[in-house]
């Protein structure tokens, strides 16, 4: 792992490693597998930043699934903006579905929110949240994050598909902004 890297106008420290993510991964598919046994749950990463957690969880479960992505922003440089675009909806029939939404990071839930309020319109027999990265004290919403990877502070992340304005997702860490 680097000592620090530099992305666009800001430097980061190393936070978290990739042989962390990697057990992190190994511990959700494991946890995933075993509440969906023979369900055959319709997964469904969110765009852009999920990319590479969702790929390598998707390798780590050891069920049968199916794969839909959808894609949701509301990030602006290092702040959320508060509004959420649905660029990708859901082009999958998800009624009577097991639905498991997989997102790299949660914090205050907006955007999440939106696509639950979205795909409860749909009818699916159950929807799960799985979160590489959750920051419960920013948290306010009234819906349950089902699979935590790792709960952090209010840091700034980058890395494993995490960014800032589009640019450090290709990281196999994660590093925390150098302030």
């Amino acid at each position: 792992m680097e000592n620090t890297i530099q992305v666009l106008d800001k430097r980061f420290k190393p936070y978290i490693t990739c042989s962390e993510l990697a057990a992190i991964v190994k511990n959700l598919a494991a946890r995933i597998s075993d509440d969906y046994r023979d369900k055959c749950p319709l997964v469904m990463p969110i765009l852009n930043g999920s990319i590479f957690f969702a790929a390598d969880l998707l390798r780590a479960m050891d069920i049968d699934v199916e794969v839909s992505f959808v894609k949701m922003a509301s990030y602006d440089g290092t702040q959320t903006s508060g509004q959420v675009k649905e660029l990708i909806g859901f082009s999958e029939n998800v009624a009577g579905r097991h639905v498991l939404l997989v997102e790299d990071i949660v914090e205050t839930g907006i955007s999440m929110e939106y696509t639950l309020h979205h795909l409860h319109a749909l009818n699916p027999a159950s929807v799960r949240i799985c979160s590489l990265v959750f920051k419960p004290h920013l948290f306010h919403k009234d819906f349950k994050i089902d699979y935590v990877g790792r709960e952090i502070g209010n840091a700034f992340i980058v890395g494993y598909g995490l960014d800032y304005n589009g640019y450090g997702r290709t990281y196999k860490d994660i590093y925390v902004l150098d302030e």
